[in-house]
């Protein structure tokens, strides 16, 4: 046992507290990374760009981010995790005020990239620390409560960065991530003990995940299913305000329904994931299909706002279902590779995040908003056929 177990074990509470600490800096980097969605085009009118040009901010972010996530694993060894971990949460706070002082979109994207190189460096980090916080018999609580600060950011972190963008303009936005990166990264300084840090993992381990065949057929449902979501979600603002007529003022209202209907669906998947989980996971993306058709099929007269809501309540639930059901799948599937096999599914993921935004921002700018909707949606019935053809996981014990 190493110093860090022993020390959660003689302070339980200075762990917890470690622990929440992580769930923070969680919130804190998912908030920064979709941050743009709820402000695109604000963004687009002061950088002076189209909405699928501010909409490149997200592609560069997710795929400099899943680069990050792959290097992350040739930092060496003697390097301290913890001092990792806090010099990761003050670069995210240098990317958002640098950001706040960007007057073109050049040096928007320029400061953004210091930020995703922090993302994807924390992410693949953060899965060897849990483990040296508390006991393995509440390994599981911690984690829960270290990725809950990602619901959480889509509850609140995006909603809240849409409305202080609405009301005071979105350098100001920023500013408060800027704030809340560096009270995290004081935080993680505060409670964290000292880290061990991984074995190195050797190229062979990462070549036996390729010939995996059900984790290759995971992560290729999971790129078609994160890029599709994500060329709509990236730009929801343009689509409610420009085509449904949605007030911009009931933007950060509708994107609070959107996330606390995803907080639901964590909580629905928490309870049946266990039992059902590729008919959980078929039916929660077939739901959201049909959620995100309905907001792209043209019509002669706007959607009610309720009706929008209810729509993007359940678009928003059954993603989050799919999301932890696609963690889990992974998880179960890859054996004793699951820490290398779970940072290639988050570089996949964040890859997934970049590229969708920026097909979605062509497709848009061809064809329309509306039409762009809808053929996302028509993306993910089609990835029901790869979520089919996957063998249930085993349950873990």
């Amino acid at each position: 046992m190493n110093d860090s177990v022993l020390q959660v074990n003689t302070v339980p509470m200075r762990a917890w507290l470690a622990v929440t600490a992580l769930g923070i800096s969680a919130f804190t980097i998912v908030t920064s990374e979709l941050a743009p969605v709820g402000m695109l085009s604000a963004l687009a009118k002061d950088l002076h760009q189209t909405e699928a040009g501010a909409g490149l901010a997200v592609t560069a972010y997710g795929w400099v981010a899943a680069l990050a996530a792959l290097l992350a694993g040739a930092i060496p060894t003697r390097f301290s995790r913890k001092a990792l971990l806090i010099g990761l949460m003050l670069i995210l706070a240098l990317s958002c005020l640098a950001a706040t002082q960007s007057h073109t979109m050049q040096i928007f994207m320029t400061a953004r990239m210091s930020g995703a190189v922090a993302h994807g460096a924390f992410w693949a980090l953060i899965g060897t620390v849990a483990i040296q916080l508390v006991p393995v018999d509440r390994l599981g609580l911690a984690t829960a409560v270290i990725f809950s600060g990602v619901s959480a950011a889509s509850v609140l972190g995006v909603p809240l960065s849409s409305l202080i963008a609405d009301m005071a303009g979105w350098r100001q936005a920023f500013t408060a991530i800027t704030v809340l990166s560096l009270a995290t990264a004081v935080a993680l300084l505060w409670t964290l003990p000292t880290l061990s840090a991984p074995q190195r993992l050797e190229l062979r381990v990462y070549v036996g995940i390729f010939k995996n065949p059900r984790l290759l057929s995971l992560f290729g449902a999971t790129a078609c299913i994160i890029s599709a979501h994500f060329a709509a979600f990236t730009y929801i603002e343009p689509l409610l305000t420009q085509t449904h007529g949605v007030p911009a003022a009931t933007i950060s209202a509708l994107l609070l329904i959107s996330g606390l209907a995803g907080l639901l669906g964590n909580i629905i998947a928490g309870k049946l994931i266990d039992r059902h989980i590729k008919i959980l996971v078929m039916t929660s993306l077939l739901l959201s299909a049909a959620a995100l058709g309905m907001l792209g099929v043209k019509s002669g007269s706007s959607l009610p706002i309720w009706s929008t809501g209810a729509l993007l309540a359940i678009w928003g639930a059954g993603m989050a279902i799919v999301f932890v059901g696609l963690q889990t799948w992974l998880l179960r599937s890859a054996g004793n590779a699951a820490q290398p096999a779970s940072a290639v599914y988050v570089a996949i993921f964040n890859t997934a995040i970049g590229t969708g935004a920026l097909v979605g921002g062509m497709v848009s700018t061809k064809v329309g908003l509306q039409t762009m909707a809808l053929l996302a949606a028509v993306v993910m019935v089609c990835s029901l056929a790869l979520i089919w053809m996957l063998k249930s996981p085993a349950r873990l014990r």
